[in-house]
């Protein structure tokens, strides 16, 4: 019978041994690891013998076997990692979508327990990095399944991280406020036992996968020196100048100052013939070069010196909101062809008609209904009658949305958030009104959850009814291919039912971003004419 085979029988640990794969695979692991540093059977253990052959987890003749000395320990190490990999696999195929950040880490030949880390998950398909905005719990602490470890800012909101296990919070390597962490970066450790906690006091994770490369060239002697080492008097300005380029692919020999001056003023190195040792270039050749060329070295550093020495400011730190929306923003300009429709609404009839739906709302104890619920409702119609503008691009075909989710911009302290109002097309007036403003006291909060913002196919952009802008452009939210900017309404002169009869009616300039790959100009003219009809004629969005 294999050692593997022989786990199974262990009278303490294993009791529940049926259950083990189908939960937790490294539940096995810990355990066994936790034997093996214990008795000798680990990396830098003692493999003669051991208090393991002395218990009842093997049998008289493993017993005698474990006196034997490395080579049986050693076969046995390897046969129990051969057994606990295959246990690994196992849980893998049961478990594909294992939360994946948590790392478990068993010591050998060190003073630490077994112990996991925890690693800053991803809780975001755009997240790549994140910030503690607080830890709930405090080292010491246990922990149960379902409890709320940290809020993690993410991308686009801040997330509650929960524990996956039972235990005890060992350590906290990222604390209150930390920015910038990577997705996987370790930010916290963890122990089964209570008394293990205090073994982790002065823990840091290991470093030696980003460990600086060891430096192959001697250290640059320091500016002062390669000054002094230049002649007294500045050589002449044609002593610079190489009486034969290098060849191709031969390396120049450059002081790092040197180097450095010459990115700054755009000099090739190939330019200059060095008069330090061995032909070094020095900073002194770099001087004489310019020199030649009738520019001052220092004026350039010096302006910039005087002229930031002049300016009064306050540097920002990016949210991590603002970073994301940067990113996806420069991305649409860059790679999707915008073009602009722009038509002129009248609202005459749509502002009566909310008039009388707020009488209703107020009687009923609802929420008052806004020019921004109706638009909307209306972009929603228009989508559902037009569905070629409610689709995205793909390198292989163009995918058309069955349903029609609105995402609406929000303007915060924290950036711009886009939270979604799901099936708009199905939904009453007063539903929309409602989870509008849900939502955009959420995103003020910082309290998204991804389900908030994530799966849209249309966004609505409003800087008229808040700000009073006039007319704009909005740029198109990836990987959807439009988005609505509304401005303001305001009164205007029209002509009247006879001769010099004039009227004033309200109108709303509006303004459709399509990305051309997907939606043609007849194709975006089309959809704002559906718009225009249910703005004008508001009764027929509640047919």
């Amino acid at each position: 019978m294999t050692f593997g085979s022989r786990i199974f029988h262990h009278p303490r640990k294993l009791r529940d041994t049926h259950k083990i794969l189908r939960n937790d695979r490294a539940i096995l692991a810990r355990w066994v690891a936790n034997d093996v540093s214990q008795h000798g059977l680990g990396h830098g253990g003692n493999h003669g013998v051991s208090k393991f052959s002395s218990g009842s987890f093997l049998s008289p003749s493993y017993r005698a076997i474990s006196t034997v000395g490395t080579q049986k320990g050693n076969a046995w190490r390897k046969e129990m990692e051969a057994y606990t990999s295959f246990s690994g696999t196992m849980f893998q195929k049961m478990h594909p979508c294992a939360e994946g950040n948590i790392r478990r880490s068993f010591s050998t030949a060190s003073d630490l327990p077994p112990h996991q880390e925890i690693g800053m998950p991803s809780l975001s398909p755009t997240m790549t990095e994140g910030n503690i905005a607080r830890w709930l719990k405090k080292e010491g602490d246990k922990i149960s399944p379902g409890e709320v470890l940290c809020e993690v800012e993410t991308d686009k909101a801040t997330v509650e991280m929960e524990c996956m296990e039972e235990g005890y919070l060992a350590k906290i390597l990222r604390g209150d406020g930390s920015s910038g962490i990577k997705v996987g970066e370790i930010i916290a450790i963890t122990v089964e036992e209570e008394e293990d906690v205090a073994k982790f006091k002065d823990y840091q994770p290991s470093t030696s996968d980003s460990a600086p490369a060891p430096k192959t060239s001697p250290t640059p002697s320091p500016p002062k020196e390669e000054i002094a080492d230049a002649p007294a008097t500045s050589p002449e300005p044609k002593s610079s100048m190489p009486s034969a380029p290098p060849s191709a692919g031969s390396r120049i020999f450059a002081s790092p100052l040197a180097r450095k001056l010459a990115e700054d003023h755009s000099v090739p190195l190939s330019n200059i013939k060095g008069t330090g040792p061995d032909g070094r270039i020095v900073k002194a050749d770099i001087e004489g070069y310019l020199d030649s060329r009738g520019k001052e070295v220092s004026q350039a550093p010096k302006a910039a010196a005087t002229a930031a020495a002049g300016l009064d400011y306050t540097d920002i730190p990016h949210s991590q909101i603002r970073k994301v929306t940067a990113s996806r923003l420069l991305q649409s300009k860059q790679t999707i062809p915008h073009y602009y429709l722009t038509v002129d609404t009248c609202v005459d009839k749509l502002m009566e008609l909310r008039n009388q739906l707020n009488a209703l709302q107020e009687a009923s104890g609802g929420k008052r209904i806004s020019v921004n619920d109706l638009v909307i409702k209306a972009a929603a119609l228009a989508l559902r009658k037009v569905p070629q503008c409610n689709s995205s691009w793909t390198n292989d075909y163009i995918r058309q949305y069955h349903n029609v989710n609105i995402n609406v911009a929000v303007q915060t302290d924290n950036g711009l958030y886009v939270p979604i109002v799901r099936d708009a097309d199905k939904k009453g007036l007063s539903k929309i009104s409602e989870e509008v403003k849900h939502l955009a006291q959420k995103a003020k909060e910082n309290s998204l959850k991804p389900e908030d913002y994530e799966g849209g196919t249309f966004t609505v952009s409003n800087l008229g009814g808040p700000f009073g802008i006039k007319q704009f452009c909005a740029i198109i939210n990836p990987p959807q291919s439009g988005i609505l900017a509304v401005g303001s309404a305001e009164k205007r002169v029209i002509p009247g039912g006879g001769p010099e009869q004039y009227e004033f009616a309200s109108f709303m300039s509006v303004t459709l971003s399509c990305d051309h790959r997907v939606i043609d100009g007849a194709i975006g003219a089309e959809w704002l004419k559906a718009f225009k009809g249910y703005i004008e004629n508001p009764e027929t969005m509640l047919l």
